[in-house]
């Protein structure tokens, strides 16, 4: 009963301290964050839930690292606390060992090894690949929302867009100037009256429809010029960059695998050295971020328990 009340009380001085480095790591990082996803609501027009949706997306990878941060952090301060104000000084006069005390600090280390763990082999792959399965649908749903009137636009690659005048939701256009320069070497000039921006849904394209205008495209040497007027004409629109997603590319990056995933890509014939040396190397940080866990409780616990106010700052500065 006595060890059951100590091992309750160190849980609990350690757990604390833990929780609260947590939760100012993880909003550090999400701060890093913020700005685009200020600039995704500002100037891209998406929703107030979707831009929680990402962030519920973004805290996987980062408690991932923030917990094996939080737990060492956890255990300098719980223990450096009980050891500053001789509280394990008390214990060990009253026939408690140090060995006594590992139990709650060795639990608390593989409650965030597992946490990490299924973070690393399950959730942070889920969500990796739902994250940009998101951007992808913004990217086609919102893509008229970036593009203001009287502004040159260069979101989309090989194209700078100007509309004089544009409506509210971006779907429509007047008076539009565009430069394609996504073929080499032959330049590209449209004018047109009016525009739309027509989405499908089902394959993911987004297509701008202009209406009423002309293009124009000068020969290699500029000795000539040519000129076509059309009734209508379309313009596929590439979104690998807008709202910094890769909305044409369904194929699963190694951060999006698990690691059943990973061991059957590896085991494949056509690999090559370089996706071999990926997959290898994204599988070691799989394990790694979990194992700090371990390796920071046993690093925390002997540098905690320092007495002495020089010994303790020199501790911190070796834990950090």
């Amino acid at each position: 009963m006595k060890h059951f009340i100590i091992h309750r009380y160190l849980c609990r001085e350690i757990f604390y301290p833990f929780l609260l480095v947590l939760l100012i790591l993880t909003f550090v990082l999400l701060m890093g964050r913020i700005l685009q996803l200020m600039d995704l609501m500002i100037n891209k027009g998406v929703g107030f839930p979707d831009i929680l949706r990402l962030i519920l997306f973004l805290l996987p990878p980062f408690l991932a690292i923030t917990v094996p941060i939080a737990l060492l952090v956890g255990i300098l301060i719980g223990l450096g606390r009980l050891s500053r104000e001789n509280e394990i000084l008390v214990m060990k006069s009253a026939g408690i060992s140090l060995y006594q005390l590992v139990p709650p600090v060795a639990l608390l280390s593989l409650a965030a090894f597992a946490f990490t763990l299924l973070l690393q082999f399950y959730i942070v792959p889920v969500v990796n690949s739902a994250g940009r399965s998101l951007l992808a649908d913004l990217a086609h749903q919102k893509a008229g929302i970036g593009i203001k009137e009287k502004v040159f636009n260069d979101d989309f690659p090989g194209l700078v867009l100007y509309a004089n005048r544009v409506s509210v939701d971006g779907s429509t256009m007047g008076e539009i100037f565009i430069s394609d320069s996504r073929t080499a070497g032959s330049p590209l000039t449209i004018v047109a009256r009016l525009g739309r921006l027509i989405s499908d849904p089902d394959s993911g394209n987004v297509t701008l429809r202009l209406e009423n205008g002309s293009t124009h495209m000068p020969g290699a040497d500029f000795s000539t010029y040519r000129k076509m007027d059309f009734g209508v004409y379309d313009i596929s629109l590439d979104m690998s960059t807008s709202l910094q997603a890769s909305a044409g590319n369904h194929q699963l990056d190694e951060g999006e695998m698990t690691p059943l995933l990973l061991l059957r890509e590896l085991s494949s014939a056509d690999l090559s050295p370089r996706q071999r040396n990926l997959i290898l190397m994204e599988l070691n940080k799989r394990f790694a971020l979990p194992l700090t866990c371990i390796v920071f409780a046993l690093l925390g616990m002997p540098l905690g328990m320092e007495k002495h106010r020089t010994a303790k700052s020199r501790a911190f500065v070796i834990a950090l």
